[in-house]
């Protein structure tokens, strides 16, 4: 009994040493994980006419400019009209820079620098809109495309996405210009037509332009992530991240084949059916997450910002990555970020309830992590269904993920601190885009590509992105201008 008694104590003992190791290995990673936030000197706040810009983009809002993929012309009426607005509302940058149409209706701007040696960089953003969900109209507080003032902020769809950021460059542009003031480097101002349909008539046309010019930039930045207030637990700062990469974007439609033939006979297997499997097993078997790359660089970033258990989760992520991982499955956005995502989109399939259809077909949407590719996931595509009646399709304007762009280049550290000096209260962070931008289309010419928007916006906020009530704070508008103008000074000042 004696010896009995002096093993358990062993192991106990044991069990008391082992978490007494694995308290000290997590409290150490902890402990020297030091914060790599920049430090930057406070700098007085530029001064903008917000109410004149506020009411120049409300006029912006009321051109409907909803892009159509199979209908390109479909808002080109009202694509005229807001270059017009352009032209009218910003006279003297278009004094000072040179104006192109590209592609019938996308616009570049190059405002020529000093030194014709300097690598030139590029700001993009998107004359187009998405529409507004059938059947919603009156949910909205303030009529989505009259671009209403009201309450402190600019209503209406692209308020935010994306001619907030399109207005605010040449706004902070116009300001410049004004100022007399010249880039040291050529700086073009992009901005395509139809990037929510894929960007293949404006963005890829504004790049076939400029490699055609031998143009290579030195960086582009896009729409894309924000300043996320509250969003993150853990982090009692807002959060500015940076998108370094993006994830590609892959549709694929999906056409089950059965013989037609009367509903008083059906075979075995119908058309209907072997889609409604397919799909079915394409949900239940989705891609494996990962914590790697981009979004495993921004946990290190942010890690010695947070507190508490988040503090100690992300610094120790080789013990906590399960965990993490199954608290990321709980949420589509958190769980974006670690998944090449499915989503099943469209659905199409008979015409008469007693006529067994001969085709039916699904469109299933993916967006792919970086080391993903459009081959691997049609691979993962044809092995799950495990059907040779059900043919794969790739749709037009798939893209694998673009190149990943590092941190440790001077293009980073000026946009970093230029995020720094305009909001000293956020820390900046690399991220990924879970969504598409135009700026993919610049890989080929452009050696850093970032995505950031800058927007503050907390949890409530996101739901106006692409869906109802979408707005723009007059206070945050303004500080879009200063953002912008404060970039150009570092980066071409």
């Amino acid at each position: 009994m004696r010896r009995f008694f002096k093993i358990v104590r062993n192991i106990l003992l044991l069990i008391v040493a082992c978490v007494v190791v694995l308290a000290g290995v997590l409290a150490f990673n902890v402990a020297t994980r030091g914060s790599r936030q920049i430090q930057v000197a406070a700098i007085p706040r530029a001064s903008v006419d917000a109410q004149g810009a506020a009411r120049r983009l409300s006029e912006a809002i009321r051109f409907q400019t909803i892009s159509n993929f199979l209908n390109p012309e479909q808002d080109a009426e009202a694509l005229r009209g807001l270059r017009a607005h352009i032209e009218q509302s910003f006279p003297a940058f278009h004094a000072a820079a040179k104006h192109e149409v590209i592609g019938q209706h996308s616009l570049l701007y190059t405002w020529e620098g000093s030194d014709p040696k300097a690598q030139p960089i590029a700001l993009l953003a998107h004359q187009d809109v998405v529409p507004i969900a059938p059947g919603t109209e009156k949910d909205w507080q303030q009529k989505p495309f009259e671009g209403a003032i009201a309450d402190g902020f600019i209503w209406g769809r692209g308020s935010w996405d994306d001619k907030g950021n399109l207005y605010s460059m040449l706004e902070a542009a116009e300001q410049m210009a004004k100022e007399g003031f010249r880039p040291k480097r050529t700086i073009y101002f992009a901005f395509g037509h139809d990037e929510e349909v894929a960007g293949t008539r404006g963005a890829k046309a504004i790049v076939s332009a400029l490699a055609a010019r031998g143009v290579r930039l030195e960086f582009v930045l896009d729409e894309g992530l924000l300043i996320a207030e509250g969003v993150m637990k853990g982090l009692d700062k807002p959060a500015a991240l940076i998108g370094l990469s993006e994830k590609g974007y892959a549709t694929l439609v999906l056409t089950a084949h059965a013989t037609p033939g009367h509903s008083s006979m059906p075979p075995r297997q119908t058309a209907i059916g072997m889609m409604s499997a397919a799909l079915a097993r394409l949900e239940d078997h989705r891609l494996p997450m990962h914590i790697r790359g981009t979004v495993a660089e921004m946990f290190d970033t942010l890690a010695p910002e947070m507190s508490g258990f988040s503090r100690v989760a992300l610094s120790n992520l080789w013990l906590f990555k399960p965990l993490l991982l199954r608290e990321f499955e709980k949420s589509g956005p958190t769980e974006a970020m670690v998944r090449t995502t499915t989503a099943l989109t469209i659905f199409n399939a008979g015409d008469k309830d007693n006529v067994l259809p001969g085709n039916a077909e699904a469109t299933v949407n993916f967006r792919l992590l970086p080391g993903d590719t459009q081959a691997s996931v049609t691979d993962h595509v044809r092995t799950t269904i495990s059907n040779d009646k059900v043919s794969i399709a790739p749709f037009p304007g798939n893209t694998d993920p673009p190149p990943v762009t590092g941190t440790g280049g001077k293009s980073y550290a000026a946009l970093n601190r230029t995020i720094r000096e305009v909001f000293p209260d956020v820390v900046v962070a690399p991220g990924l885009m879970v969504a598409a931008t135009d700026s993919r289309h610049y890989a080929a010419i452009a050696d850093n590509i970032f995505r950031f928007s800058p927007v503050r916006a907390n949890s409530e906020d996101l739901k106006r992105f692409h869906g109802t009530n979408e707005r723009l704070s007059i206070e945050g508008y303004a500080d879009m201008i200063r953002f912008y103008r404060r970039l150009i000074e570092n980066t071409a000042g």
